[in-house]
């Protein structure tokens, strides 16, 4: 399986509890013959084909198929899948040498990291804010003015640090959606106000990396327009932050500390 279902609040005509099923995020740590070769975010369903076609791609092995012993678990002590690969170091290819092994399976900045390293630090503050039910979606209101470049392309992300009023104080745009996070908190930095930050939206969906970079932005709400993954919305519910999904025209899902908001529905 590669979903699992949450309780969660959505917000729209009428506020109401419900229970959606997400996608589920895991770790995967490849190790190669015994050492630490690197990690990746995945769905945990076929782990040794995505191995498999990983290395094949990567022009790390391309060889047949029996040259190739894989064995994944989840792995109790370190809190990660595992995929344990066994390859004679005769057969690796050329890719094997490169300082970025693996695919972005969820597209994010965590992936080809030699080890998996969850997100510490003190938690997110409750900072309560009175707000209308239309407020958050407002505030994708303002972030599309400026998304200039998916305007001309359809094909760039965007992210957007707001404050308590609801001001744009920093908006970033990249093809990447980790990538426009880092341009809009690296825009505040330079600035001087990332303290102010307190609402971040971003477009499409949220994995764990997203959450982990608005923790270290320590802003309270972050906000997407599509889904969270399970990982998002476990660290989220950890870490202090509110986590909304599904923003789109008059409703959202709140997912984790709805307490950060006092909302009308």
């Amino acid at each position: 399986m590669n979903t699992a279902a949450y309780k969660a609040i959505r917000v729209g005509r009428e506020k109401k509890l419900t229970e959606d099923v997400l996608s589920i995020e895991v770790p995967l740590e490849i190790r190669l013959n015994g050492k630490e070769y690197s990690t990746t975010m995945c769905s945990p369903e076929d782990a040794n084909e995505l191995v498999r076609g990983l290395f094949y791609t990567e022009d790390i092995w391309r060889g047949e198929a029996n040259q190739l012993s894989i064995t994944s678990a989840w792995n109790e002590a370190s809190n990660v899948f595992c995929a344990d690969v066994i390859l004679d170091e005769m057969l690796l290819g050329d890719g094997y040498s490169a300082s970025r092994n693996l695919l972005s399976v969820t597209s994010c900045g965590i992936c080809g990291s030699p080890k998996w390293k969850p997100t510490k630090g003190t938690m997110v503050t409750n900072q309560t804010e009175e707000v209308s039910s239309d407020f958050i979606p407002g505030l994708f209101t303002k972030m599309a003015q400026f998304q200039s470049d998916f305007k001309a392309s359809g094909g760039s992300h965007a992210a957007a640090l707001f404050n308590k009023r609801g001001e744009l104080i920093s908006i970033g745009q990249d093809i990447g959606r980790h990538n426009a996070v880092d341009k809009a908190i690296g825009k505040c930095l330079s600035k001087g106000n990332l303290t102010e930050a307190h609402y971040l939206l971003v477009s499409g969906r949220l994995s764990y990396e997203i959450v982990s970079k608005a923790f270290a932005a320590k802003t309270p709400v972050l906000a997407a327009v599509s889904a969270p993954s399970t990982l998002a919305v476990d660290f989220a519910a950890e870490l202090g932050i509110c986590l909304l999904g599904f923003c789109r025209d008059d409703r959202f899902t709140i997912y984790s500390h709805p307490e950060h908001l006092n909302y009308d529905a």
